[in-house]
């Protein structure tokens, strides 16, 4: 059974909403990062710290999009944005699925991207584990 991830943009959140074209601006922030990284240790770190390509299904584009991996040991991640009322007031989110199809390698960086955009977007994450890390400030 696939499991999902929610990272949801509540009050005091940095954006209020990001589309697909900005969850894709921030993964290429993140491969720019990891690679700089990767100089400053004189490691070829790129590969390992992202080893997908960004794929779309035609018809697709503006649903979702997804992460298929370029190792054997990472095959799918799926992205998705949308929203949900939660007590009459509306919350838009980005939703991490990982299929039936996903590795133990797949759940890993699933986690350490989730954990990266809810962290630099003040959000509140839901994790594949039902638990919930607050990144937003509350009062």
């Amino acid at each position: 059974m696939a499991q999902s991830a929610y990272i949801k943009f509540v009050q005091g959140s940095a954006v209020e909403r990001l589309s697909l074209n900005e969850v894709k601006d921030r993964l290429e922030r993140y491969c720019k990062q990891t690679a700089k990284t990767g100089e400053q240790l004189s490691w070829d770190y790129t590969e390992a710290a992202f080893p997908y390509t960004v794929e779309t299904k035609p018809g697709e584009e503006n649903r979702w999009f997804y992460l298929k991996g370029t190792a054997p040991q990472y095959r799918f991640i799926l992205f998705g944005v949308g929203e949900h009322t939660e007590s009459e007031r509306t919350v838009p989110y980005v939703q991490v699925v990982l299929p039936d199809e996903s590795t133990h390698g797949d759940k890993s960086k699933a986690n350490e991207l989730c954990k990266y955009f809810a962290k630099h977007l003040l959000a509140e994450l839901t994790m594949f584990n039902g638990r919930t890390i607050y990144y937003n400030p509350r009062k």
